[in-house]
């Protein structure tokens, strides 16, 4: 699908276990700084893992209106915070997002209040529960809130599409922005995956890492979750130049595809596909592709699979990429992890400095990629790509390059 618009990033918010604002999330990511500790928000007694990368050090509930703040769940806040910061970095004026788009993804939606309430249904015996549930839990209510705040009347909605939700929604503002749908959008998404429900899933699944997650390496034991929010305004070029805002980078492609296999077996093939078709609707070139921003979740049928499908769609370049997982510091934050690492390309190609895979401890003959391990790498970087493969086979790859002013 060609794009008739030029669409640019102008604005960045982000809030996660290792900064909540860009400047020191980023910083932590250049020392390769983790932030998993013992779980605080959940007591995990009876898990067998205690560890996870919660957002801390951050008011929740002072930034936000008595008659708002009992609207929101707690994915909802970590949202608004960082879409606030976004708009406030791009110094656009109300007026121009009169018509703008807002796209969120979200793979939980209200976890935390759903939680809450079977607690006080099932173990509790109430028998009534807050007439505010369902504006709390619906997954949409991150983006309604959003476009009430902000003035926002143009097209809006929230993709859930397991851990690749994020990625869809800013593909979904890419192309809406390109094609004149809107000339702004904001875009992102956000998760808060720490309820006990919803980490017994998890540990019925066997794939949690017991301390660190380390993407690619050796002996890596699986994934850590983690939570946080990121927001970005993508912009039409000219709308952008008009206004003589600041530009962080271009999005230049997005692609997407199913596996239509296994349910949580991921598919090289499928990956394979989705990066394929976001260089088809970039009109670059593989070989043009300097830096990937891997899904990279630490379990060990995942970062060899996308190993794979890199070394399909990349051929003998596939050795000369530069390669890193943030996994291995934020944490896997589910739907909300699309956003952040797109955070993370645009400010990597912005700084000419390509973050490390924190946690390595030597290579995996099955990922023969250079994952720069353990510290950041200074590279003027033009291309690159950010991977989301999610549960349930659903990809979607963005395509960033760097802003050189033509």
């Amino acid at each position: 699908m060609g794009a008739p618009h030029r669409v640019v990033v102008t604005g960045l918010g982000v809030v996660s276990a290792i900064g909540n604002d860009l400047k020191t999330f980023w910083e932590s990511l250049c020392a390769g700084q983790h932030g998993f500790r013992e779980i605080e928000l959940v007591d995990t007694s009876t898990l067998q893992f205690q560890v996870g990368a919660e957002v801390r050090d951050l008011d929740l509930e002072t930034p936000f209106d008595d008659s708002v703040s009992s609207l929101l769940d707690r994915f909802a806040r970590l949202w608004l915070l960082a879409a606030r910061q976004a708009v406030e970095a791009s110094g656009i004026a109300s007026k121009d997002l009169q018509d703008a788009a807002v796209i969120t993804g979200t793979a939980l939606g209200g976890q935390t209040t759903q939680d809450e309430l079977f607690v006080a249904l099932y173990r509790e015996n109430k028998r009534r529960l807050t007439p505010f549930a369902v504006p709390r839990i619906m997954p949409s209510s991150g983006a309604s809130q959003a476009s009430m705040e902000l003035g926002i009347e143009g097209p809006g909605m929230t993709i859930s599409t397991a851990c690749s939700s994020s990625n869809h929604a800013i593909g979904m503002a890419y192309w809406m922005v390109a094609h004149g749908a809107a000339p702004v959008a904001l875009t992102g998404g956000s998760e808060a995956p720490f309820s006990l429900g919803h980490l017994k899933a998890w540990d019925a699944m066997r794939v949690m890492a017991p301390e660190r997650c380390r993407p690619f390496s050796r002996d890596r034991k699986g994934l850590v979750l983690g939570e946080g929010g990121a927001a970005l305004i993508l912009e039409e070029l000219d709308h952008a130049r008009a206004r003589g805002a600041h530009i962080h980078a271009e999005v230049r492609g997005f692609g997407m595809s199913s596996d239509a296999g296994h349910i949580t077996r991921p598919s090289a093939k499928g990956a394979a596909r989705a990066i394929a078709a976001s260089l088809a609707d970039s009109g670059l070139n593989p070989h043009e592709v300097e830096y990937v921003n891997a899904h990279g979740t630490g379990t060990l049928l995942n970062d060899s699979t996308e190993s794979e499908a890199l070394a399909s769609v990349f051929g003998d370049h596939a050795a000369t990429l530069l390669v890193s997982s943030t996994k291995s510091m934020h944490g896997h934050t589910l739907g909300a992890t699309g956003a952040i690492e797109a955070v993370v390309t645009t400010l990597a190609l912005e700084n000419g400095v390509v973050p490390p895979t924190a946690g390595y401890l030597g290579p995996d003959p099955e990922c023969p990629l250079d994952v720069v391990p353990n510290t950041a790498r200074e590279k003027a970087i033009r291309h690159a790509i950010s991977d989301s493969f999610a549960f349930g086979g659903l990809n979607a790859v963005l395509v960033l390059s760097r802003w050189d002013g033509a």
